[in-house]
């Protein structure tokens, strides 16, 4: 089985490239560092040397790097099963004090590089009859944050562009899944007095991208909301 993850060095990503690898899947990963993404892929094929890992250094805000990117997975893994579009720009601000980019540059990460990939995966997908598309939105994309509201307005987007390929795909076998996390244990809380216990934990998400994947193939789970049990910080 072959799968692609986008920001896949850290979080959630990380987590899910893990728990992929873990269950045979050999992988096409990519991450803005490009010194963190070999030292990752590094430790992967050491952990599991019976599959195998490409990455490459990919700024997502830059639609040439989407492109590079996806011509460089498909080379590499040939039959794509699994993508994930992980990868995600959070500028938090509201709308009247925002940079006057901020938007612009929410909607590079968070909309177009998925819509793009997701495009150009989805045709494979689609003439094999299989394949699972997840796209990691946010409950932003139900619930907007005025705190974070061009990243809100980029993460709704998000969620219709998965309801659109939902709807597109449905007859030809290839599933389409939201998955909407709440505040989330990773390197953004580093520093932070907050209890772990009031975040979801990273491999909440990969449970969840699991339980889809073990679906029978009549099964599509549309979107998951996945919050902290005392609700967002």
């Amino acid at each position: 089985m072959n799968a692609i993850i986008t920001g896949a060095t850290k979080g959630m990503g990380k987590a899910l490239v893990m728990y992929l690898a873990a269950n045979n899947y050999n992988i096409a990963l990519c991450a803005r560092n490009g010194t963190e993404l070999q030292k990752f892929i590094s430790e992967l094929k050491e952990k599991f040397p019976g599959q195998q890992f490409f990455g490459m250094p990919a700024d997502l805000e830059n639609i040439s790097d989407v492109g590079a990117f996806a011509d460089f997975a498909l080379q590499k893994l040939d039959i794509v099963d699994v993508l994930i579009n992980n990868a995600g720009l959070f500028l938090p601000a509201d709308l009247l004090h925002e940079e006057e980019d901020a938007l612009e540059r929410q909607m590079k990460v968070n909309v177009y590089a998925p819509h793009r990939l997701a495009k150009i995966v989805a045709r494979g997908m689609a003439s094999r009859g299989r394949g699972h598309i997840f796209n990691i939105c946010s409950i932003a994309s139900v619930r907007p944050v005025g705190t974070a509201a061009s990243y809100s307005i980029s993460k709704a987007a998000l969620l219709s562009l998965t309801k659109i390929l939902r709807e597109e795909l449905q007859d030809t076998g290839v599933k389409v899944t939201a998955i909407l996390p709440g505040s989330t244990l990773t390197s953004s809380w580093a520093g932070s007095d907050i209890p772990p216990g009031r975040l979801v934990d990273a491999e909440d998400i990969t449970k969840a991208v699991g339980s889809c994947l073990s679906m029978s193939a009549g099964a599509n789970v549309d979107e998951i909301i996945i919050r902290p049990l005392k609700g967002e910080l």
